[in-house]
């Protein structure tokens, strides 16, 4: 019987490409040299393929060794996974609970489900956190929190499982007083710009450099939601707001909507987030399964 790669040989190979030298791969692992260069030329000799260049001073791969690296990575993973769910079936209720949501989040949504948690999980501590863009994004990576309702990525990382909760209806408004609040016609892009434009800004670093909604080439930033509600209010510029925020101002008149030429209202999408490489216990299962239909109901 022919035999197969194991998942130490794989691992071996992976952790080479991504320490860069045999050395540095051995030091990382706790284990001889000798031991990872005999684990990647026995997998080479299992796959009947070269996986690194010879007669190169760093491990350079080939096209064959390309192929393989991203399928090797692949395997990982969903053996990570499969490690994962078994943990949590395995383990008892968390001690804790951490969820990370994105400030644009309706939280009048999670109240009723938080308090059938808090029943059904009356030993469990929860902690939430509120960040915006990439922050919520950030922590659950890092590990800082296990679930994350987070805003739209242009890519989610491998080892993040995402699954849709719908969308939330942003406004752009300004305090009725303000120049483009009083225009009684479609303004285009390029007349908003020259006004200040109210920006919410990202904690985080994965979303550096990526646009969302700015249009101005005068803008002020802020990191906090209700800061910029508030400035908002006191006509110091225009920006975007959830409508279930602004709903009530916009009808008492201290808000007013600023008609774009692009757009009445832009549809912010929202995920549930977690690593896929770690375990569910069953009040985070439990939290899943609530958000999950929560989305369901929203699309």
């Amino acid at each position: 019987m022919e035999k197969s790669p194991n998942l130490d040989q794989l691992r071996a190979f992976i952790a080479v490409v991504e320490a860069g030298s045999f050395s540095g791969t051995a030091r990382r692992l706790e284990r001889a040299q000798s031991v990872v260069s005999y684990a990647v030329a026995n997998l080479e000799s299992l796959l009947g393929v070269p996986l690194f260049e010879r007669g190169k001073r760093r491990p350079t791969l080939t096209a064959a060794g390309e192929t393989v690296l991203a399928d090797a990575r692949r395997l990982d993973m969903l053996v990570g996974q499969l490690q994962a769910k078994t943990a949590g079936l395995r383990g008892g209720v968390e001690a804790e609970l951490s969820l990370a949501v994105d400030v644009m989040f309706p939280l009048g949504k999670l109240v009723e489900g938080l308090s059938l948690f808090a029943e059904a999980f009356p030993t469990v501590a929860l902690n939430l956190t509120i960040e915006a863009l990439g922050g919520v994004m950030k922590l659950v990576i890092d590990g800082g929190c296990a679930l994350g309702i987070s805003g739209p990525a242009q890519n989610w990382p491998d080892v993040i499982d995402a699954t849709s909760m719908g969308s939330i209806d942003l406004v752009t408004v300004a305090a009725p007083t303000h120049p483009l609040a009083q225009r009684r016609r479609r303004i285009p892009l390029s007349e908003a710009r020259e006004y200040t434009q109210l920006v919410l800004t990202d904690r985080s670093k994965l979303t550096e450099g990526q646009s969302y909604g700015i249009y101005a080439t005068r803008t002020w930033k802020t990191a906090d939601l209700g800061a910029k509600h508030r400035l908002l209010l006191e006509g110091l510029g225009w920006g975007s707001m959830p409508m279930h925020l602004v709903d009530d101002d916009l009808r008492q008149g201290r808000l007013a909507v600023v008609p774009l030429s692009d757009r009445d209202v832009f549809r912010y999408g929202v995920s549930l987030i977690r690593r896929a490489d770690r375990a569910c216990g069953p009040a985070t299962q439990w939290l899943i399964d609530y958000l999950t239909r929560v989305g369901e109901l929203s699309t």
